[in-house]
């Protein structure tokens, strides 16, 4: 496996969206394959954080590429998202599902379920299985120890609408691996 490069994240957040299928996300002793994503652009999309949050274009502004954006959503889960920035757009690209590939006794710890299929089907869930909170919010990869993102693969990537939003729905722009059984919703055809 080949770390991405520091520069990967100089890039709009649809392509990067894309590009995060089959990278494997390591972190504090577990590592998962990002098998789907979703984007979302800073100026365009008022499903982003920056249409109704001060707060998140400040983010946009003050901190580099690949930055981690993490919220809490609904007062219940975490939410990873990295921050791609190219010359013209900007946003987030949210980490939407990981298949497991080790670390996966503790997953399971952090989860309370055996089923790995599951264990990061989901935002909220793979941030629980992983240990990511807000402690960890405006950190860049980099600079963690542990952290880190590597090439795996590159699998046939299907997209779809992105899911849980209740704005600008329709957008294709949720990304993911198509054969994949950890997927949070399975994509229509």
């Amino acid at each position: 496996m080949n770390q991405l490069a520091p520069d990967f994240f100089n890039s709009d957040p649809l392509s990067c969206a894309q590009n995060l299928i089959g990278c494997v996300l390591r972190w504090d002793g577990c590592e998962g394959m990002i098998v789907e994503t979703e984007a979302y652009d800073a100026v365009d999309d008022p499903a982003c954080h920056t249409a109704s949050r001060p707060s998140a274009r400040a983010f946009i502004a003050a901190l580099p590429p690949g930055a981690l954006y993490i919220y809490l959503n609904y007062g219940v889960h975490w939410l990873l998202n990295f921050l791609a920035k190219s010359e013209t757009v900007s946003g987030f690209v949210l980490i939407r599902a990981l298949e497991p590939v080790s670390g996966i006794e503790l997953m399971r710890a952090r989860r309370g379920i055996a089923m790995d299929h599951l264990l990061c089907a989901g935002p909220g869930r793979l941030t629980r299985a992983l240990g990511i909170d807000g402690a960890f919010h405006g950190r860049h990869l980099s600079n963690l120890v542990g952290a880190g993102l590597f090439r795996r693969e590159n699998p046939r990537l299907v997209s779809g609408p992105r899911i849980g939003i209740s704005r600008a729905k329709l957008r294709p722009w949720r990304f993911g691996a198509a054969a994949s059984t950890s997927l949070s919703r399975r994509f229509v055809a």
